[in-house]
């Protein structure tokens, strides 16, 4: 009898998962960056399009221009301003290996801001990144640096902050440093996702089954019964902090099958060259089509660099044995908070019916390539995640700019780590004015791309990261180059600025060089699609001529004159 007890009691106890030791970050050496009360409209790891978030959103009161400070003692390393992405930025590396970096920022201080204008007149870029010599700008904990914003890619007015290991720039999750958030409420866990790994993750959709809330902190769902030996799970949860009602990403998952650990994740430690495997941690066809975050507690084969902790097999479970499985997933935020769902699964033991699609079969860490008369695709060994058909299919096109047949290669639910190779060869070869003027052009729905062609023996070759169906135009139509709130010839005197933006046929263009008066002049970018001067010194008071060009991605170019006086 006692015998049986101990072995009841060592059953029914739980082996806890193992994640490797996390580094022995430094609690408390940095501050809050801002003066006000850390409140987050987005955290490490955050669930984003094509990316996990890098660091934490802070708000800024739905404001601009408040003050922003060094998080400690360190130097300014590194200045970049871009019109999408981080906006204004600058890094400091600081004598513990670690660099902070501030996103969307306005003016910088004073000094920064002097060093940055001589550096774009120098370089003639309003673009930068550029490294800054270590001794130039060194900065004390607290130190003014900058005022916050919402330039680059940020939809409203907020701070974006990371910590990065200087020696390989690998993003730290801020949250393990101890900043002063206060976090005693549990993450959310809302639905169950049930997969076939008998099949292909992009050629099924998931079974989906909500958990209820049974206590604070705990979920279950009915038992289950699926029709696999072979399933695999994901679910859909958040986490927000004291006092936030913001929908913010987990920390921590942990997936158990009868009360041993099968896999978990972490989000720390994540490199931008590997934040696009975002796209193999999430149910993408799901996601892609409308629906939820779904996050995969399996790791799929083409994951690399892999955010996964693999304790026993890859998260995919054998329920061959057709007996209940108990299912219990633990969910973590960075301070700790937990929370537990539960379920069985089972197995009915029922014949696995499979039609594959039609089209060639890829799999992920092998090269392969598809062949047609007119079409060829390369698939690289690091371009996809799981195992999947993709088809291919002709058509042809009535636009006369189109000089090939259309391709329809594959679907737009199948993700891509890396850039597919396609090649296409046209219906006649075009003229040699034509030629240089050629594009790929890539259209899914109302998506559009285009690519500039390389050549080789006839066919022309671009790559592209999402699947769709592509085609061959020739494109001989410049950019326009249009005034914003003035006339050739206007007297802007009252003006504060002067503005122009361009329009392409499409939408693929940059501007090369704007002077003012035969000399380069710093137009701003911000957000990509408006350029602003804002008069300076450069610009006195009498007649003008400012001159931009601009080039599309065919290589049309397209200069333009404007004459105004102050």
């Amino acid at each position: 009898m006692l015998r049986l007890l101990v072995c009841f009691i060592l059953l029914s106890v739980t082996v806890t998962a193992q994640f490797p030791d996390l580094p022995d970050y430094p609690k408390g050496y940095f501050r809050n960056p801002l003066n006000v009360e850390i409140s987050l409209s987005g955290n490490f790891g955050e669930l984003r399009p094509n990316h996990y978030h890098m660091g934490l959103d802070l708000k800024t009161l739905r404001r601009e221009n408040l003050q922003v400070f060094a998080a400690a003692d360190g130097y300014v390393s590194r200045i970049k301003i871009e019109p999408g992405g981080f906006g204004r930025a600058i890094y400091i590396n600081h004598p513990n290996g670690i660099t902070s970096v501030y996103c969307h920022l306005n003016d910088f201080n004073q000094s920064l801001e002097k060093w940055v204008k001589n550096k774009q007149y120098e370089l003639e870029s309003w673009s930068l990144n550029e490294e800054v010599p270590a001794g130039n700008f060194p900065v004390k904990k607290g130190e003014f640096l900058a005022y916050s914003g919402n330039t680059g890619g940020s939809q409203a007015p907020h701070l974006h902050f990371e910590l990065r290991r200087t020696s390989d720039e690998v993003n730290l999750n801020p949250m393990l440093f101890s900043f002063p958030i206060t976090d005693n409420t549990r993450p959310a866990i809302l639905r169950l996702a049930i997969y076939d790994r008998t099949k292909s993750i992009y050629e099924q959709s998931p079974r989906i089954v909500p958990f209820a809330a049974k206590a604070t902190g705990s979920y279950s769902a009915a038992p289950i019964t699926v029709n696999s030996p072979r399933v695999s799970l994901g679910i859909t949860s958040y986490d927000t902090h004291t006092g936030s009602t913001n929908l913010n990403g987990i920390y921590e998952a942990v997936l158990y099958d009868n009360n041993n650990p099968v896999v978990g994740f972490r989000m720390d430690a994540i490199s931008y060259d590997a934040t696009r495997y975002l796209n193999a941690h999430i149910d993408y066809r799901t996601k892609s089509n409308g629906g939820a975050y779904l996050q995969h507690l399996s790791e799929l084969p083409g994951y690399l660099h892999s955010i996964y902790t693999k304790f026993k097999g890859d998260g995919v479970l054998d329920l061959s044995d057709q007996q209940p499985h108990e299912i219990k997933i633990v969910v973590k935020d960075a301070y700790g908070n937990s929370s537990t769902a539960i379920t069985t699964i089972r197995y009915n033991g029922s014949p696995v019916a499979y039609a594959p699609p039609t089209g060639k079969r890829f799999y992920p860490l092998m090269v392969d390539v598809f062949e047609s008369d007119d079409c060829e695709f390369i698939i690289g060994e690091r371009t996809l995640y799981d195992s999947v058909t993709i088809a291919h299919k002709r058509s042809l096109s009535s636009l006369p700019t189109v000089i090939s047949a259309v391709h329809t290669i594959g679907a737009t639910h199948i993700p891509m780590q890396d850039a597919m190779a396609v090649r296409i060869k046209p219906i006649s070869e075009p003229e040699p004015s034509q030629r240089e003027r050629v594009v790929m052009q890539r259209f899914a729905g109302t998506k559009k791309d285009v690519m500039k062609v390389s050549w080789q023996n006839g066919w022309a070759m671009a790559g592209f990261r999402e699947f769709g169906s592509f085609q061959l135009v020739v494109d001989s139509e410049p950019p326009q180059i249009l005034p914003v709130g003035f006339t050739d010839g206007a007297n802007l005197a009252k003006s504060p600025r002067i503005s122009f933006t361009v329009k392409d046929n499409f939408d693929k263009w940059k501007v090369l060089r704007t002077e003012l008066d035969g000399k380069w002049i710093r137009f701003t970018n911000d957000k990509g699609r408006y350029f602003h001067y804002r008069f300076d010194e450069n610009c006195g008071e009498g007649d003008h001529i400012l001159k931009v060009i601009a080039i599309d991605e065919a290589g049309n170019q397209a200069e333009k004159t404007f004459r105004f006086s102050r």
